[in-house]
């Protein structure tokens, strides 16, 4: 069988590095790609692929908050992350989401068609760095995120989309369009989170989204990003 796969990367020089690794493989092609979140999205609800391939730091959507759109509006694509970055938060964040991989761009070419393969047939994969991080988290019983104020435990996976969006300064407008909702969700959410945060206006919401370090995806200081997939190179208010 022939896996369509979607590449979502916002540097078209790491989108032509996994294409030189596939062009050659007869189980996948690339069907499309996308620079954004919210592109990814929204090409992923037209070409339906088997696979989606994507970055976690992306304009406009995050590559964990699309994950979790297309997981809702897509549940037949397959989501891998592929990181630069193999912190905890990042990958517990991920799988939380709803991706069913989490692949290091420092990989060679042959783990990331182990990986494509294992999800392909309806496994799951990470990285072995990944899963050594993970078995040391558990091992520590540190289940819950470090940096996340107790306050925000109470939001949905929703609601903290709206959350961060909003600190960015996008307006109801702006985050229907990006989410794929109607106006008066958003703004219902908006109000949903003043109540539960006991705040009265976006300003003490975007205090708290800072605080959590929401405005961008979470990245412990203490961590070295990885290498670029080494086979690639050579082959808010209303």
């Amino acid at each position: 069988m022939l896996y369509d796969i979607l590449l979502v990367d916002d540097h078209k020089i790491m989108r032509d590095g996994i294409k030189a690794i596939l062009r050659n493989n007869e189980e996948f092609r690339v069907c499309g790609e996308a620079e954004d979140g919210a592109e990814a999205v929204a090409l992923c609800k037209k070409l339906r692929p088997h696979l989606v391939l994507i970055d976690i730091h992306l304009p406009k959507l995050n590559g964990i908050e699309a994950t979790g759109e297309i997981v809702r509006h897509c549940p037949e694509s397959k989501v891998i992350i592929l990181s630069m970055y193999d912190d905890e938060n990042s990958v517990v964040s991920a799988i939380r989401s709803g991706a069913r991989a989490f692949v290091l761009k420092r990989a060679s070419d042959a783990e990331l068609l182990d990986a494509l393969r294992t999800v392909a047939r309806g496994g799951s994969y990470l990285s072995p760095q990944v899963s050594d991080r993970l078995l040391n988290r558990i091992k520590r019983g540190e289940s819950r995120e470090k940096g996340t104020p107790q306050a925000l435990e109470g939001l949905s996976p929703r609601e903290l989309q709206v959350l961060r969006l909003v600190a960015e300064g996008k307006t109801s407008k702006e985050i229907a369009v990006l989410l794929d909702l109607g106006l008066q969700t958003v703004r219902s959410y908006r109000k949903t989170m003043m109540k539960k945060l006991a705040v009265s206006n976006v300003a003490g919401l975007t205090q708290l989204a800072l605080a959590a370090g929401l405005t961008r995806f979470s990245v412990s200081p203490v961590e070295t990003p990885a290498k670029e997939l080494p086979e690639a190179a050579t082959a808010v208010s209303e």
